[in-house]
């Protein structure tokens, strides 16, 4: 059992106490809870109380800027009451907007507070509620505080839309549409081949460094430090990243650098198809959901001549690369296990998707590749819909 879940038993065992300081002490003491300020930590979690009447509240619980000192840990909203104590995952991805203080909140100014009623209570149908937290919490992690920002600023300050919606036309969607096949000859032919093989080549040319950073904590960091080694562009960077890894086996040193916002990290064009192939890390030992892609860019993308969109999975643990498997966005297990965060992007935007975590161990542990392109265009025409 976690110690997450040891501390929601805990937390349930104590239904009744009615005092959020007795409470407060009594974990404490138990998991060896930091206190800073109004929030208890240790390194699997972080946890604020609060007491009211009943179930719904409207106390203040943190400050955006305190939250994002430890978003990368499940953050919980504990309500003390009378009867029950009540626990909510509270991280970003769980917030509406934020409340006080919140005029002057931008990308690049963090302000404002929020409150008990800012959390959602049902997060794209799953209850915010003790036993669903660890599978909200993946979600949230692979979304993570940088994936939150722009739509808390967009919801807080009822501010107009940055992105757009992708337009599907008539001639856009017939090829959309046409999309499940590409893919199916695409895997097919020897063009996938010689992808896979070119990729390959890329992560045994860094197979040391790519387990340094299968080390690094921050999901996100490790994510884009991992993509670059096996697909970045500038040269004396990914020098730059591998003598960092090399001599401090951490992200420490690591210069800083920001990822093209694209759909792909590798692009490679072929006489019959364009593709576009995204790297993800998955650290075998550990439970998470990766960021999948942005439903506009995907259509954008998938409205052109040839298109085809791939995967790129590096399956690491702590001394090895266990495997790599390239495939199809539509592959029938990995469409299957596509969470769509409805909206997630903004306002204006049909919103993001994510991958569950499991299945794409199982598909690193046996890779297959079957597509069922009457299932695969369902999927586009919900999203097309959205």
């Amino acid at each position: 059992m976690s110690r997450l879940s040891q501390l929601l038993e805990a937390i349930a065992s104590h239904n009744g106490i009615n005092d959020k300081s007795r409470l407060s002490a009594l974990l404490a003491e138990q998991f060896g809870l930091t206190q800073d300020r109004s929030v208890s930590y240790c390194e699997d979690f972080a946890i604020r109380f609060s007491a009211a009447a009943g179930k719904s509240f409207s106390n203040t619980v943190l400050s955006l800027s305190n939250l994002k000192k430890v978003d990368h840990l499940p953050f919980l909203a504990c309500l003390v009451t009378p009867q029950e104590n009540y626990v909510f995952l509270a991280n970003t991805t769980l917030l509406k907007k934020i409340s006080h203080t919140s005029q002057q909140l931008r990308v690049d100014n963090i302000k404002g507070s929020f409150n008990g009623s800012d959390i959602l209570r049902v997060f794209e149908g799953i209850p915010n509620v003790p036993a669903n937290i660890e599978r909200l919490f993946n979600i949230h992690a692979g979304l993570g505080f940088e994936g939150n920002l722009v739509r808390l600023v967009e919801e807080t300050n009822n501010i107009s839309p940055t992105g757009h919606k992708y337009a599907v036309t008539d001639l856009s969607k017939h090829r959309i549409m046409e999309a499940p096949d590409r893919a199916i000859r695409f895997a097919a032919s020897a063009d996938a081949a010689t992808l896979k093989r070119e990729l390959d080549e890329r992560v045994d040319r860094h197979r040391n460094e790519i387990i340094l950073a299968a080390l690094i904590e921050n999901v996100n960091v490790r994510g884009r430090i991992v993509e670059y080694l096996i697909a970045g562009e500038d040269e004396v960077l990914r020098q730059e990243i591998i003598q960092a890894l090399q001599s401090k086996g951490t992200s420490r040193g690591i210069p800083a650098f920001m990822t093209e916002n694209a759909l792909g990290d590798y692009q490679r064009v072929f006489d019959d198809f364009v593709t576009e192939t995204d790297v993800k890390t998955k650290i075998m030992i550990l439970s998470s959901n990766p960021k999948a892609y942005n439903l506009d860019k995907i259509l954008e993308f998938l409205s052109r001549e040839k298109s085809v969109f791939m995967f790129y999975f590096v399956g690491v643990d702590p001394v090895r690369i266990v495997n790599t498997v390239l495939v199809s966005m539509f592959q029938a297990d990995l469409l299957r296990s596509t969470i769509l965060l409805k909206h997630w992007s903004g306002r204006n935007s049909r919103g993001v998707t994510q991958f569950e975590g499991k299945a794409i161990a199982d598909l690193i542990l046996t890779p297959k590749h079957e597509i069922q392109a009457a299932e695969a265009r369902v999927f586009l025409e919900g999203i097309i819909a959205l």
